[in-house]
């Protein structure tokens, strides 16, 4: 089996892997993936991305990818960017695991290194939005984190049904 390599991108890095990051966007959207597209078209993964990489040289965000056999697989990332009164607190999102890397515990690596990074910055509150009943709200249970409520027919999925959102946190 392949060994798994996790690396903090800065902003030129993420901009020399966008086909790369596209690819997991876009093979997570087609599976269906709640991430805040409802389908896959590649101009809008291209911009969300691009506008990743300029949130990665302003700061605001951190970006976290897995390898195997030398391909990007997976990424998360811990947004920093809070008003005044939140600068305790990170948000995680974009969870995404290529459907092929899938059940290796990337996710769970991801999470665990995406948790130190926030509290490396000082800090002290995560919170993240994950869609209810999904496998990952599963993980972010097993991994100490709370459920802070339940929003019903919050995001469109690609199936075009309106799915609840539930919202969690972890302190640390």
């Amino acid at each position: 089996m392949n060994q798994v390599e996790y690396e903090w991108l800065d902003a030129q890095q993420a901009r020399d892997e966008l086909p790369a990051l596209c690819r997991v966007l876009h093979s997570c959207v087609a599976q269906g993936a709640s991430v805040g597209f409802v389908n896959c078209n590649t101009q809008i993964f291209t911009r969300f991305w691009q506008d990743v990489v300029y949130s990665l040289a302003c700061g605001d965000k951190q970006l976290l990818v897995a390898r195997l056999a030398d391909r990007i697989v997976a990424t998360v990332m811990v947004v920093l960017a809070m008003p005044p009164n939140g600068s305790h607190r990170a948000e995680v999102i974009k969870l995404l695991v290529h459907p092929d890397a899938r059940r290796r515990g990337i996710a769970r690596e991801l999470m665990l290194k995406a948790e130190a990074r926030a509290r490396e910055a000082g800090r002290t509150l995560l919170v993240l939005d994950t869609r209810s009943g999904d496998a990952a709200e599963a993980l972010y249970r097993s991994l100490g984190w709370q459920m802070a409520g339940s929003i019903p027919h919050y995001a469109c999925s690609t199936e075009g049904r309106l799915d609840a959102t539930t919202l969690m946190y972890k302190t640390c």
